[in-house]
């Protein structure tokens, strides 16, 4: 079919399939700004310009774009792109960045039609637009300043700086305690090439799984030579074509505490979606026509699909005789158990023998997506000596390395692991997906193999948030003074173990020492394999669950006694020089717990108002929550830093760590750049290649601030130590009479303090060192951090919220939350933070629920059928900071990029109990649930 078009200013004529979509166009002709995220029209990532007007580019066939224009966000411009992505810069709000064009080109469509749009206008414009990390207040912000140019004469007016704290000495610094943009935003809000399907090469093989129909069944017969003989087809591997090794993808430090109980394809299948064949084609329509063609016979066995069926059932999951425990040997696969475990502190049945009050609760929390716009993607290619490389969208490049040399049984210095910019992770790109599988192929045929997952595949076959059932006894005297904690979790692993055993220890980890102050506690716990999605890692990595447990029930006592909930809580809450018996006995050296709850009752005013009003047809409620999380994970951990001198003066920050949008590339540049004395644009920060960059676990745990960037100090603070002592060599002084202040050294010597008998800029010694005259070269200071202890940010929320007494929907009218996250490194991007994940909390309470059948299909496989919210779905939450000083940090700073999701759900649930008296225990909470109690 012939088609002629104007595509951003060019004419085009051009042959196309019938069945071809202007997104497929537009990505074939380079145009990468173009993305998607969703394959059912819903995520507005796709949104380019048709006769001026936005489309979703995936749903408009070529036959409707004959003799139109076209435009994306390459072709505007006319300047208003550069305004746009400046106030999204300095908000931060562009985050991971993959969302961001299709958004952008909304919002310069709707300052095209409507440059006068209120919010709620605004809001509904874009409420097609999904984005993931934000949580949409940035971009609100952002959008505001850009429409308001119009009234201020065309020039963007200032942006608004919040005036709260960032240091808790108020201490300023040059380069850290402020603002800065993220040092990629100009090349994600210009949508470039940056992500891992925009680098695949061009002809790059197609590689597809076929997946089981079952949730649990054995292979017994599987043909593939159907597939194998279809035209495009280079190859298709059966479970007897691949390597049989046991391996984990959670993305762990060895020896990994989950269990090793995968292989690359298995005649044993264990839920919906695993995977059986592997098909390797030359483009997309023949690998999905093989995937087709492959007949596989079943034998289908009972399956497990409730987790409060699993233990001890007679259906084995796992009976590998390979089955090996990983570093956590406490699973017995026999039983369907991958972990169990207990932590007491104190005489429990004393404790609640002396409470006036005991209550016994049981709650729910479900499994959840992380559902981040970038999907699971990877390629793999081998090189000129025959080594592997694989480019991945990967939260945890060193320990893929190990997955893929481990699942392939080649040694780990035969692969390299690159980590282009990644949309989005959230916990899920902890995990290894189908990285091992482009390996493989990349092998096989020796030539460049891309596997990308659909969104229903993201969803179905990768990991969720563990499903958790959690008993919690709370005793109390009548005075509010909490006297025991009996916390149990039983928590559903899923298929497959990963990081199982792991995310169960921070339930009560990171529940429990809130309340430190009780005479006794104990948390145990049971996690089991189901026939379902397996279990992962999701920012909160179970004191998301574990809080929504204990601090409900906090609030149900409260209740029970007749108390306000936040003084019931100042009553008993953790202070700075205690011991955390219930975690790992540490030492606890920075808490402003006390100090956020009071600003955020102030922030709404909790003292003047009643915890319910009746508002006619709604009725109105509050109800608060505190939570706090770790930084890095303690005797774990590892980063390690490089900062090399290179010639005129600037810097390489070479790092291990992986920014998954949170912007750790641009944190730890401006605390390397405040350790040196320099401009942070003087600091050019280089991504992971696992060849190159110095080794770091990963991003995960709310390691990078802590953890990453105490090794950037001490590789600063190196640098500096070689840079005087080079600078000494040279005078011929000592090198503690050489001083360094960012611009240049010195030696007074027997010069006056204005004039140095020795001096000289940085540039110039940069330069000299490269010179004539046996020169050493560059200077490069190197940093290690490994801490004994995860020093915990704390956070105070506040939810209003409104219940239609008719239907029983839920509206969450506005969120307070004050966090201490120590020193904030980057107050624009750390409010970006807390704001992504409280509205990622408010979808888990209310919406966002992973359902499946009794036969264990999932029903909930797109955003159409699982709800994450939109920006008309949640208020822009008023966040402040209630800034420590943490004296194991760097510049005093803790971690801010998990603890901000989990007070909304227990906030909500008991913002809901007030003003409807009925107490919603099993997430989400939905009008049915609110209307019918439990």
């Amino acid at each position: 079919m012939l088609v002629t078009l104007t595509l951003n200013g060019a004419r085009l004529e051009r042959d196309v399939r019938p069945d071809m979509t202007l997104f497929d166009f537009c990505r074939a002709h380079g145009l990468k700004s173009v993305k998607c995220a969703c394959e059912t029209s819903n995520c507005g990532l796709c949104t380019v310009l048709l006769d001026g007007e936005p489309v979703l580019s995936c749903s408009v066939p070529m036959a409707r774009v004959d003799g139109r224009e076209v435009t994306t966000l390459e072709g505007m411009r006319d300047g208003r792109r550069e305004l746009l992505a400046r106030c999204l810069a300095e908000e931060g709000a562009e985050q991971c960045g993959f969302c961001a064009p299709g958004m952008e080109m909304a919002v310069l469509a709707l300052d095209a039609a409507n440059p006068g749009a209120t919010d709620e206008e605004v809001r509904r414009y874009l409420s097609g637009n999904l984005c993931r990390c934000s949580g949409y207040a940035s971009q609100m912000r952002a959008v505001r300043r850009f429409l308001a140019r119009h009234d201020n004469g065309g020039e963007l007016p200032p942006r608004a700086v919040p005036d709260d704290s960032v240091t808790e000495s108020g201490e300023r610094h040059a380069q850290i305690a402020r603002p800065v943009a993220k040092k990629d935003s100009d090349a994600l809000l210009a949508g470039r090439p940056v992500y891992t399907a925009d680098l695949a090469p061009e002809g790059a093989l197609v590689v597809k799984l076929v997946r089981s129909r079952h949730a649990h069944a054995l292979v017994t017969d599987i043909d593939l030579e159907a597939a194998r003989a279809l035209p495009g087809v280079v190859a298709v591997f059966g479970p007897d074509d691949v390597p049989h090794r046991r391996f984990t993808l959670a993305g762990q430090s060895f020896l990994e505490p989950s269990p090793y109980d995968t292989v690359l394809l298995d005649r044993h299948v264990r839920y919906v979606g695993d995977e059986v064949a592997m098909v390797v084609a030359e483009d997309e329509a023949s690998a999905s026509a093989a995937v087709r063609a492959v007949k596989v016979t079943y034998e289908q066995l009972p399956a497990i699909v409730s987790v409060e069926d699993a233990l001890d059932n007679p259906t084995v999951i796992h009976d590998e005789d390979d089955w090996a425990a990983g570093s956590d040997t406490s699973g017995d696969p026999s039983r369907n158990l991958v972990a169990h475990g207990q932590r007491v502190h104190g005489d429990l049945d004393a404790a609640l023998a002396s409470s006036d009050v005991v209550i016994e609760r049981t709650y729910r929390t479900q499994a959840t997506q992380q559902a981040m716009m970038e999907t699971f993607r990877s390629f793999a290619y081998t090189d000129a000596f025959g080594r592997l490389t694989v480019v991945s969208s990967t939260q945890v490049p060193f320990h893929i390395r190990r997955q893929v040399a481990t699942a392939l049984g080649i040694p780990k210095s035969q692969v390299r692991v690159i980590k282009p910019r990644v949309g989005g992770g959230f916990g899920a790109k902890q995990s290894g997906c189908n990285e091992a599988f482009a390996a493989w192929a990349a092998l096989a045929t020796g030539r460049p193999c891309v596997c990308t997952y659909t969104r229903e595949e993201t969803m179905c076959c990768s990991n969720t948030r563990h499903e958790m059932v959690m008993r919690v006894r709370v005793g109390a005297t009548r005075d509010g003074e909490i006297r025991a904690i009996d916390l149990h979790a039983l928590s559903n692993a899923g298929a497959y173990g990963y990081h199982g055993t792991t995310t169960v220890t921070l339930v009560g980890g990171k529940a429990l020492p809130i309340y430190n102050h009780a005479a006794a506690s104990r948390f145990t716990y049971d996690v089991v394999y189901t026939n379902t999605t397996p279990g992962g890692a999701y920012r909160g990595y179970g004191a998301t669950q574990g809080c929504f447990a204990v601090e409900s029930a906090v609030n149900e006592l409260a209740d029970e006694l007749g108390m306000d909930p936040c003084e019931l809580r100042l009553k008993n809450l953790v202070k700075p020089g205690e011991t955390l018996w219930q975690l790992n006995d540490e030492k606890l050296h920075s808490c402003r717990l006390d100090e956020c709850l009071g600003r955020a009752m102030e922030m709404v005013g909790w003292g003047d108002r009643p915890l319910s009003e009746d508002l006619g047809d709604r009725v109105r409620g509050i109800g608060v929550a505190l939570t706090m999380q770790g930084s890095g994970i303690a005797n774990v951990d590892i980063a390690n830093v490089d900062i090399r001198l290179e010639d005129d003066g600037f810097y390489v920050l070479s790092i291990g760590a992986t920014d998954v949008g949170t912007g750790a590339d641009t944190i730890l540049a401006q605390m390397a750049a405040e350790a040196l004395g320099c401009d942070v644009d003087r600091v050019v920060t280089k991504g992971v290649d696992t060849d190159t960059s110095p080794f770091d676990t990963g991003a995960y745990a709310s390691s990078g601030t802590y953890t990453t960037g105490g090794a950037v100090v001490r590789a600063a603070e190196d640098l500096v130590r070689q840079i005087r002592e080079q600078a000494a060599s040279w005078w011929g002084v000592d090198a503690a009479d050489v001083e360094f202040d960012g611009e240049r050294v010195w030696a007074l010597g027997s010069g006056a303090p204005g004039d140095p008998e020795h001096q000289m800029s940085v540039a110039a010694m940069a330069n000299k060192m490269i010179g004539f005259g046996m020169q050493p070269g560059m200077l490069e200071g190197h940093g290690s951090n490994a801490q004994p202890t995860s020093p915990p940010p704390y956070m105070a929320g506040i939810a209003e919220v409104e219940v239609d007494k008719a239907t029983g929907r839920v509206t969450v009218t506005d969120y307070a939350a004050v966090v201490d996250c120590g020193t904030v490194i980057n107050p624009a991007l750390a409010r970006v933070q807390a704001e992504g994940g409280i509205a990622q909390g408010i979808g888990m309470a209310l919406t966002e629920d992973v359902l499946r059948d009794e036969r264990g299909n999932l029903r909930t496989g797109s955003f159409m059928t699982y709800k994450i919210p939109t920006r008309m779905d949640v208020p822009e939450p008023r966040v402040e900071f209630m800034p420590s000083f943490e004296p194991t940090g760097p510049f005093g700073a803790k971690s801010i990029g998990e603890v901000v999701i989990n007070t909304p759900s227990p906030a909500i649930m008991s913002a809901v109990a007030h003003a409807t008296g009925r107490y919603v225990r099993d997430l989400p909470i939905t009008p049915s649930k609110v209307l019918l109690g439990e």
